[in-house]
């Protein structure tokens, strides 16, 4: 079975779908509360003004070592000529990044890894349609150095979640891929042995046994999947790129920029929206192969957390020019590690990246370093085409599909019932007489108004009850229905939550093979900004 033509395919506000927060719906709207929070617009525009900024910011300097290091990390890969050309490219100040970064997720993780990367690749493709006189270079961010195991080691295979379990400590990257067979063979057992079946096998195998490291199973495999687009896959863990880091690094040990300057922006955001981040009065963390603990200024003493190790200002400095890979920044620091090595125009990612991004505005102004167009990456829900008949079947649109359960099911019985009781008029008949009996209690004696709210109060919640025993009885009486609308929705959105977070592409593998990439690449429009609906 191949993807077929998706003319019912659609996209939709990402408001209408309920999963994305009131500070997104608010960014992409461009509302007058966020605009202190984000500098360029994701569009032709922005990025015109963004081009323009970069070009004047990134030395050439830093282009040689960014390619130099990246030709070393990709000795040992089957790269594309397209990926090699783009690396390549990026030695000319005329080249620029769009990036989207992911953590080290077994096996990629939730389906969204592939969503971010082909946002990443059809964004370019789009702005070099647009300033064709400029290269744009696809980037996937690989989240080397971070240290939360428990939210990568494992993905979700049909309902079930095969797990890696390691006493592996310090930085994911680092790990070692050994034991990695036993959940090869637990894979094995759950896919059969189609022809798609034993690609994936061998992808697994390719990336997990044959490779040393978390970082050189990834890369492998992602490099597998994308490199006919080009994608540059890169790992900021390296001597030569930490290198340039080193004057923000500096500056963080003896001032603690970051924690003012991200403090201050996170007290204005908290009056309006969540705080994703806080900061700590030193956003570093020391980077060993074992060990990935916080640095701490104690009485005028830099000290490893949880270590006896221990520094005078002096001594860190010298460990810091002697060892700039040592020095490995949290989630306050890392989006500018990424901007000083990369000539990037935008950073794609999901709503929670993009919310703590916006903390960092200020930050990023204080050091001299362009703040990065931030772009909500492309959100997909898959239907097949056998579930979209479903879904004409029982008259649910695609918008409605997105309600909450208790919603849809609410508006279907509703409406389907035989009685044609009307709450909703009546809770406005109510409304209107009492809207009436106050304005008349108001002229004759003001003491009554307190009575009539009272009374209005009384009766609504009266009209309510009723409304949810009609309910109920509805229910009872459709419950047929009930149950088509209910397992329906649930097979779509698994857990109440878009597909995305919940399965993994292997699936999607199985059933449609390349053409599954092919399609999203084709449809996937990352400045349209919003949610797309890919029938198949």
């Amino acid at each position: 079975m191949s993807l077929i033509d998706s003319d019912c395919s659609t996209y939709i506000p990402f408001k209408k779908t309920g999963f994305f927060s009131t500070m997104m719906c608010d960014y992409i709207d461009k509302s007058k509360k966020i605009e202190p929070y984000y500098h360029n617009f994701p569009d032709i525009n922005g990025f015109k003004s963004q081009i323009e900024e970069k070009q004047q910011s990134f030395s050439k300097e830093n282009r040689t070592v960014l390619v130099a290091a990246l030709k070393d990390q990709y000795k040992n890969i089957n790269v594309s000529d397209k990926t090699m050309f783009h690396i390549d490219l990026l030695a000319d100040e005329n080249t620029f990044t769009v990036t989207t970064g992911h953590q080290l997720n077994l096996f990629t993780g939730p389906l969204y890894f592939l969503y971010k990367i082909i946002s990443a690749i059809n964004l370019a493709e789009e702005l070099k349609s647009q300033f064709p006189e400029k290269n744009f270079v696809p980037i996937y961010w690989m989240a080397t150095e971070d240290h939360d195991f428990e939210e990568i080691n494992f993905f979700n295979f049909r309902g079930k979640k095969i797990q890696w379990n390691s006493e592996q400590s310090g930085a994911v990257g680092r790990f070692s891929t050994e034991g990695l067979e036993a959940i090869l063979d637990v894979f094995k057992q759950e896919i059969g042995n189609s022809e798609r079946a034993k690609y994936l096998q061998n992808l697994f195998e390719e990336g997990y046994v044959k490779h040393t490291t978390l970082t050189e199973a990834t890369r492998y495999i992602a490099n597998e999947l994308f490199a006919a687009y080009g994608l540059v896959i890169v790992d900021a863990d390296e001597r030569s790129l930490k290198q340039l880091f080193v004057p923000y690094v500096k500056k963080e040990l003896l001032n603690q920029v970051s924690f003012n300057s991200v403090t201050s922006t996170s007290t204005a955001l908290e009056k309006v929206y969540h705080a994703q981040v806080n900061p700590r009065e030193i956003n570093l963390f020391y980077l060993t192969d074992e060990l990935r603990e916080r640095i701490v200024l104690e009485e005028g003493v830099y000290k490893v957390n949880n270590t006896d190790i221990q520094f005078t200002e002096s001594q860190i400095l010298a460990e810091l020019n002697d060892y700039p890979e040592r020095f490995s920044p949290n989630v306050i620091m890392r989006p500018l590690l990424q901007e000083v090595i990369l000539p990037n125009l935008c950073y794609i990612g999901g709503g929670g990246e993009m919310a703590y991004w916006m903390q960092l505005k200020s930050y990023f102004e204080t050091v001299s370093v362009p703040f990065p167009i931030l772009l909500l990456r492309n959100s997909v829900q898959v239907i097949s085409e056998k579930q979209f008949k479903k879904l004409g079947k029982l008259s649910i649109s695609v918008e409605e599909l997105f309600y909450k359960q208790n919603d849809l099911l609410a508006e279907k019985v509703l409406s389907n019932s035989e009685s044609n009781f009307d709450f909703k008029a009546q809770k406005q008949v109510l409304e209107d007489q009492f809207a009436t009996l106050r304005d008349l209690a108001s002229k004759t004696d003001a003491s009554f108004v307190g009575a009539v709210n009272a009374q209005e109060k009384k009766q609504l919640k009266g009209l309510q009850n009723l409304e949810k025993r009609f309910l109920r009885a509805e229910k009872r009486k459709q419950s047929d229905l009930v149950t088509r609308i209910t397992l329906l929705q649930n097979e779509i959105l698994p857990n109440q939550s878009l597909e995305e977070r919940q399965r993994n592409f292997s699936e999607f593998y199985l059933e449609y093979g390349n053409d599954f990439i092919k399609e999203l690449k084709k449809e996937l429009k990352p400045l349209q900004l919003e949610f797309f609906v890919l029938v198949k």
